[in-house]
């Protein structure tokens, strides 16, 4: 297999992967410089190299729009360097503590018509037994006040139980808003470095062109110079 030196890093590296320097964008190869300054337009890297610069730009923009890194923009960068989908990752379920867990079933057994129903028949039976069953002989008397203490002790547990609920459904609109950050900085990412692939497919493009339309020059000319000589012989 042929290869080549690389002139950034002076490591060898298939041909295949060789990439000139012409073609690279210059805010890559500012990056490229700004470590090996001794790489110039005519030199020549691998496009695992280049690869590489594009990651340590996009981190550097990531970097001066955002400030500081956060995880979420570390995992972002990850996942796009390792080239992994990031949604796998993100429908991971985490484990929930046991105080998570007792709030989602308190909240989705509360708001459901399981309790309400529940409640209306727990209600409706302990009038009927001690206004008809009992009569004289009742535990709760009418006009019921023990079962007035008892619902007014559910009503003071109620706000906490329902503040509880919406905590819980902050926490999953909270998540719900880190993954879909995630997944756009990540589209949005893999788009710039697509657009910057695509720029560089055309540069290289134009070059071989003008390399080839250079070659056809010149064969045009040696064309022309035979069936001149060719002429001027017969004359």
């Amino acid at each position: 297999m042929d290869t080549f030196i690389s002139d950034l890093s002076r490591k060898e590296f298939p041909v295949s992967e060789k990439i000139s320097a012409k073609t690279i964008q210059s805010p890559i190869l500012s990056v490229m410089q700004a470590q090996y300054p001794q790489f110039k337009a005519g030199d020549h890297c691998a496009l695992t190299e280049l690869n590489m610069y594009r990651q340590k730009y996009i981190a550097g923009y990531l970097a001066k729009e955002v400030g500081e890194l956060s995880v979420l923009e570390a995992t972002v960068l990850e996942a796009l360097k390792n080239k992994d989908t990031l949604t796998d990752k993100l429908n991971e379920d985490e484990p929930l503590t046991t105080g998570q867990k007792m709030a989602d079933r308190i909240a989705a057994f509360g708001g459901s018509w399981k309790f309400i129903i529940t409640f209306f028949v727990f209600l409706g039976g302990w009038i009927v037994l001690n206004a008809l069953w009992f009569q004289n002989r009742s535990f709760d008397p009418y006009p019921f006040i023990l079962l007035n203490l008892i619902l007014s002790c559910i009503a003071a547990l109620q706000a906490p139980l329902i503040m509880m609920s919406q905590n819980r459904q902050e926490e999953k609109d909270r998540e719900r808003s880190k993954k879909d950050y995630m997944i756009n900085l990540k589209s949005e990412l893999e788009i710039r470095v697509l657009h910057e692939k695509i720029d560089h497919l055309m540069i290289h493009q134009q070059h071989e062109l003008i390399q080839i339309q250079k070659v056809q020059m010149e064969m045009m000319q040696d064309i022309m110079e035979r069936v001149g000589g060719n002429g001027a012989v017969k004359a």
